[in-house]
C-alpha cells in the first residue's frame, strides 16, 4: 500500500506573499518611508523592493529577508502585548529609549542600523521585557 503523505504541500510563493503582505501592513501601521522600508528589508536594489510594494508578492525571496520579517513581525506582536493600546503599540518604535540598548535613540533608529542583529537586540529586548 503507498504511503500518503497528510501533510500539505508547503508552497513558498505563499509564504513569500505573506511575508510581504504582512511586513507592508506592519509598516504602514509604523508610518514607514520608502527608505526606512529598504533599510528594514536589508536593502534590495530599488527595483525590486518597488516591485514587493506595488505587487506585495516576490518569488524568491532569501533567508536573510524572510528572517528579518520574522524579527519586524517579533516585535509588532512583542508590542501589542506590553503596551495597554495599539497606538501606544504602533507610537513606540520612534519614540527615545533611555534603556542602554538604545542610549536615547528609538528602537527605529536602532533597527536601521541595517544589519539584522539590530531586528534581533530589539527582538530580544522586547523578550525580556515580556519576562
Amino acid at each position: 500500500m503507498p504511503q500518503t503523505n497528510s501533510r500539505p504541500q508547503f508552497d513558498p510563493q505563499n509564504v513569500n506573499n505573506a511575508a510581504l503582505q504582512a511586513f507592508f501592513n506592519l509598516s504602514n501601521k509604523w508610518g514607514l518611508s520608502a527608505a526606512q522600508e529598504r533599510t528594514l528589508l536589508g536593502s534590495p536594489a530599488s527595483s525590486t523592493f518597488f516591485k514587493w510594494k506595488s505587487e506585495k508578492s516576490a518569488r524568491n525571496l532569501d533567508r536573510d529577508t524572510l528572517e528579518r520579517i520574522s524579527y519586524l513581525l517579533g516585535i509588532y506582536k512583542d508590542l501589542n502585548i506590553l503596551l495597554p493600546s495599539k497606538r501606544a503599540a504602533d507610537e513606540w518604535i520612534k519614540k527615545p529609549n533611555s534603556a542602554p540598548l538604545f542610549n536615547g535613540t528609538s528602537a527605529l533608529e536602532r533597527m536601521l542600523g541595517g544589519s539584522i542583529t539590530d531586528l534581533s537586540d530589539v527582538r530580544r529586548y522586547l523578550d525580556a521585557e515580556r519576562g
